[in-house]
This record gives C-alpha cells, structure tokens and sequence, in this order.
C-alpha cells in the first residue's frame, strides 16, 4: 500500500523557475507571476515516481513530496 502523499511547495525557496509545471503539467499549473499552483488531491500511485523526479530537479528544491498529516 503507498502512502498519502501530496505534493507542496516551500514557500520561502520557490523563485519561480516554472520547471514542476513542465515536469508535472497534470499536477502543477503556473499562476500570473509563474509561482506553481498546485492539484491537493493525492498523488495516484502512477505519477508519485515523475512527482519525486520533478522534486528532485526544482533548481531551488522548493517542491516537496508529502504525507497527509492526517494519516
């Protein structure tokens, strides 16, 4: 069984590059300044590899891969 994850942003490193959106385009849209909007529904188990990879290559690491708190 996979975790509960969601993708979230760090705020205070995110400058913008706009990369998730190109890596994510399904989970990650870009707001009138190129800041990532993105879905709060849980990751399926389909997209959770391409989630860490657009992760793992943010230029700031601003994305994060997490578990619901909830759970």
């Amino acid at each position: 069984m996979t975790p509960d994850l969601h993708l979230a942003v760090d705020w205070t490193a995110c400058t913008a590059h706009g990369l998730c959106a190109e890596l994510l385009p399904e989970r990650v849209t870009l707001d009138e300044w190129g800041y990532p909007l993105l879905d709060d529904t849980p990751l399926p188990r389909e997209a959770v590899r391409r989630a860490g990879r657009a992760a793992a290559d943010c230029p700031v690491l601003a994305l994060k891969l997490r578990r619901n708190a909830g759970r």
